[in-house]
């Protein structure tokens, strides 16, 4: 089994390029001089994802007022994504890391347990990158309720 690199704080963001919903590659230097919150989830059209996803969808302009992209990655393929999407009219990108080389990079990918089975899988995880591509906060096995007010409230104080 895979076990995942520990990501610090202050750690320089790993590298990506990966495929959206349309298939067009976004890569972390695209996002260079620019806040960006990063995160990875499970699975597409599964309770806890789909509210992660929708409670960033919900404050996406607020953030794209202020130039910050709210991107999203799984292990699910552009398909499913695309379905993912327009089901509930997400506004975050979402990529598509099937073989969860960049998910692995970034610490996400754990030895998970479910119905006393282990599995290696992905824990859900946001990072917050600043405008020099440094991670400045890290947040690991994510509860949902009220995670992106808190991620909103790190964003702000970071940024004065």
């Amino acid at each position: 089994m895979v076990s995942s690199p520990d990501i610090l704080t202050g750690s320089v963001a790993p590298s990506f390029s990966l495929p959206d919903h349309t298939g067009v590659t976004h890569s972390l230097e695209d996002y260079k001089n620019s806040w960006i919150i990063l995160y990875f989830y499970p699975k597409d059209n599964t309770s806890a994802c789909t509210a992660e996803a929708l409670a960033f969808s919900a404050v996406y302009e607020e953030l794209g007022e202020s130039g910050v992209p709210v991107i999203g990655i799984s292990p699910d393929n552009p398909s499913s994504h695309k379905k993912f999407i327009e089901k509930y009219d997400l506004k975050v990108t979402l990529l598509s890391d099937i073989n969860h080389a960049v998910i692995e990079s970034y610490g996400a990918w754990k030895l998970k347990k479910m119905y006393g089975k282990e599995y290696m899988g992905v824990e859900r995880s946001t990072l917050l990158i600043d405008p020099s591509g440094t991670i400045q906060e890290i947040w690991r096995k994510v509860k949902v309720k009220g995670h992106v007010e808190e991620v909103l409230k790190k964003l702000s104080e970071l940024k004065k």
